[in-house]
């Protein structure tokens, strides 16, 4: 690896920005703009393609760079919950997560865009819900918080108090599952410096 390249991270949110941050390695950030409907696959095929497409986007900015590409989706009987697209729509998809049993899926891509070299693989995590009176929901999603959240909720945020159980990586349901990323990072290389292992992952 030369000794210029830089890790960039193709996304904007700031929960992956803190998450990559704790692995304590040096990184940019430059949004890729991707848009993440115009896809037929299932998580997990489709966070892992929707990350490399992210990762891509950017490489074409960054061609001598180590781009990093992630996707967070929510899946409940089968179907796909990416971000809402209205308060209305948030307000459904957290009636048909609450009181059951749902899976986030995380998707890791890491592109060596010097090489077109290509790593990429999915965290899956559990969670379930306690059963939540309208009231709560409807009262969450006027925070405008679940706007910006696959299956319209932060467990970062005030959807905590929602969850019973994580069976799984918390950070997978943040949005970068640190143990994914260091693997692939020390996998394409980073100037010879090793990637301190994450911390433990708490619910």
């Amino acid at each position: 690896m030369t000794a210029n390249r830089r890790i960039v991270l193709a996304s904007g949110s700031p929960r992956r920005r803190e998450l990559l941050a704790r692995l304590g390695v040096s990184f940019e950030v430059v949004v890729s703009g991707v848009d993440e409907s115009t896809t037929t696959a299932t998580a997990p095929e489709l966070t892992v393609e929707l990350a490399e497409r992210k990762a891509r986007a950017v490489a074409a900015l960054r061609p001598e760079d180590l781009i990093l590409g992630s996707d967070t989706v929510v899946e409940v009987d089968g179907r796909i919950l990416g971000k809402p697209a209205s308060p209305a729509e948030a307000l459904a998809m957290l009636r048909s997560l609450r009181g059951r049993t749902h899976r986030v899926v995380t998707g890791v891509v890491v592109l060596d865009a010097a090489s077109g070299t290509i790593r990429g693989r999915a965290a899956v995590t559990a969670v379930t819900m306690r059963d939540v009176p309208d009231a709560e929901l409807a009262a969450y999603v006027a925070t405008g918080e679940p706007m910006d959240a696959a299956g319209a909720y932060a467990i970062q945020g005030g959807a905590a108090a929602f969850v019973t159980t994580v069976d799984g990586a918390l950070d997978t349901v943040i949005g970068l599952p640190t143990a994914v990323v260091r693997d692939l990072l020390t996998a394409a290389g980073t100037a010879g410096t090793a990637v301190p292992a994450p911390a433990a992952n708490r619910p």
